[in-house]
């Protein structure tokens, strides 16, 4: 596709299971890490990443060829295989939140999603995707928001 040109910036969000806290303080980074290697080799460019003990914030540019639903099976499905293999009970929740974003946001939605940890002292993980749901304008059953 030498000829196509595209601007798909895209902050996805996903929880653990039941939103249980799964993912220690001590071993995010490493998971991270993790995550970010599995886009590396699926050739999707990480812009960030972060979360705390119970979801993940990415920040994608996807490719013209590529499938989000497709990337976010894939690192799921990748990531809780290998943290299972590494002696964790571990977990996605099923779904996952993704937002469109300007080019003129990029910085502003980098600087969010490495803020998490101090960002959810505020606020918890369903207030914070209520927010984001409501400001794309996506509609959503309240009751599906556990």
């Amino acid at each position: 596709m030498s000829h196509t040109y595209t601007s798909n910036i895209v902050h996805c969000v996903f929880s653990t299971k039941d939103r249980a806290p799964l993912i220690p303080e001590n071993r995010q980074q490493k998971i991270w890490a993790y995550l970010c290697g599995i886009l590396k080799n699926i050739q999707v460019p990480l812009l960030a990443v972060g979360g705390v003990s119970n979801h993940v914030h990415l920040l994608i540019a996807l490719p013209p060829t590529h499938n989000l639903a497709k990337v976010i099976c894939d690192l799921k499905a990748n990531s809780s295989r290998w943290l299972n293999e590494s002696g964790m009970r571990f977990a996605w929740q099923e779904g996952y939140g993704a937002f469109s974003v300007s080019p003129s946001r990029i910085d502003p939605v980098k600087r969010y999603i490495r803020n998490q940890g101090k960002h959810h002292q505020k606020r918890n993980f369903q207030e914070e995707f209520v927010a984001l749901l409501n400001r794309s304008g996506i509609p959503f059953d309240p009751r599906s928001i556990h």
